[in-house]
């Protein structure tokens, strides 16, 4: 029975793959080393996720979309083009640490990987692309933000969600268009940012469109994510500034820390904005964190609920890991299924044959977004775009632009401000 249901869900949610001819694979060699079809007759791919350290549950979730994605395929035929070839992950746990990335990456490319997909953090990420691009290995990235990376002119990396740039312009446009709809435009605006690539970048491209838009911004706060124990102190820099909206960026740990603080110091903000936050749209965060993440927005890459296919994929993760599926693991599973698709468009498990087939290739996604992914010349998903969600009702909701949007915007997202 279970068989097949995988089955039936398997063509619901297979992204065309051709159904073609049942030669012997091209590119196949006995041993493999830059990737290819190994003698087991499995073509594989690596994974390059945090497994353990502070970013252990988004990691764990993301290389269990990357496990769906793969026996999604495999359940439907495996690739075609390659006489029905199976896919074999091989994961590894970056710990969150670039050095450990790097030699992770290096140890699946000599496995015999023929793409890489990761990484979360943009730091581990930037080190991963490096192999990548030396052993001429394409890397997907699913989630890491950072526009650096891909300003190296790396020819085998490309990036499935928003970058740094996109994220950060669209959110200050997003703040501006739902708080002047409420007849209370966002005038003044403080940042609390982690303070890696990842954050810094979401400041640099968040405060240029904001003041574009006439917004004034700062306090500008930064704290190390890995180590920080509580945003108390923090928070009570944001209330003495006396501001509109407290924007937010980081990972969600200290997400759950921000909402945490605001609770306990109250900052009087008209609303808690995260930008690419790692929490706040996330269906944990409310449970965990109760009322003191009601109406929190967040601008981010996400997910599309309103898609049938995107809705059997949650129904069927949640039933197979006991959790409710987050966004990175969506990506994983996207990533995963632009390499596959290019096997099939190469016809061949060659790393530089499946990197060229990524570049001129379309494939439909499970996120919200402006189109099927398609790269850029830089690497750049150009229909990537972030969405606003907000909690509303213990409960995430997609709320602007209206073509996404689940549910009509709360704002002010917060109590009204004490008097001033």
């Amino acid at each position: 029975m279970r068989k097949t249901w995988i089955a039936a869900l398997a063509c619901a949610l297979s992204f065309g793959l051709a159904a073609c001819g049942g030669s012997a694979p091209s590119g196949a060699t006995d041993d493999a080393p830059a990737g290819g079809v190994s003698p087991e007759g499995t073509i594989k791919i690596g994974s390059l996720h945090p497994l353990s350290g502070a970013a252990a549950a988004d990691g764990q979730q993301m290389d269990n979309g990357a496990k769906l994605a793969v026996e999604t395929i495999n359940a439907a035929g495996g690739i075609a083009a390659l006489g029905g070839a199976k896919l074999e992950l091989l994961s590894a746990d970056t710990q969150g640490k670039p050095e450990v990335g790097q030699s992770e990456a290096q140890r699946l490319v000599q496995e015999g990987a023929v793409g890489l997909v990761g990484t979360y953090q943009s730091a581990v990420t930037a080190n991963v692309s490096s192999v990548a691009e030396r052993n001429k290995v394409p890397l997907v990235i699913d989630v890491s933000t950072a526009d650096s990376i891909l300003e190296q002119g790396y020819k085998y990396t490309f990036r499935v969600q928003p970058s740094s740039s996109v994220l950060g312009a669209q959110a200050a446009k997003y703040l501006s268009e739902v708080s002047t709809a409420a007849n209370t435009p966002a005038k003044t605006v403080a940042i609390l940012h982690e303070q890696g690539p990842f954050g810094s970048g979401i400041r640099d491209s968040f405060t240029a469109q904001a003041q574009e838009l006439g917004m004034t911004v700062g306090p500008v706060i930064a704290y190390d994510a890995a180590s920080v124990p509580d945003l108390t102190t923090q928070m009570t820099q944001v209330k003495a500034a006396d501001v509109d909206v407290l924007v937010v960026t980081g990972y969600y740990r200290d997400g759950v820390l921000a909402a945490q603080a605001v609770q306990t110091v109250q900052p009087g903000v008209d609303a808690v904005f995260g930008v690419a936050n790692g929490a706040f749209d996330l269906p944990q965060f409310p449970a965990e964190v109760g009322q003191a993440g009601e109406g929190f927005f967040d601008a981010n890459y996400h997910a599309d609920m309103t898609k049938p296919a995107m809705q059997e994929l949650a129904s069927r993760y949640e039933q197979q890991y006991g959790d409710a599926i987050r966004t990175g693991a969506v990506l994983s599973y996207d990533a995963v299924q632009v390499i596959a698709q290019a096997l099939e468009k190469a016809g061949a498990a060659d790393p530089t044959a499946v990197r060229d087939a990524i570049a001129s290739g379309e494939v439909d996604t499970l996120l919200a977004s402006g189109g099927p992914i398609a790269f850029d010349d830089t690497g750049e998903n150009r229909n990537a775009i972030p969405i606003l969600m907000q909690v509303q009702g213990g409960a995430v909701r997609q709320v602007h632009p209206d073509s996404f949007a689940e549910a009509a915007p709360l704002y002010p997202g917060q109590p009204a401000p004490a008097a001033r």
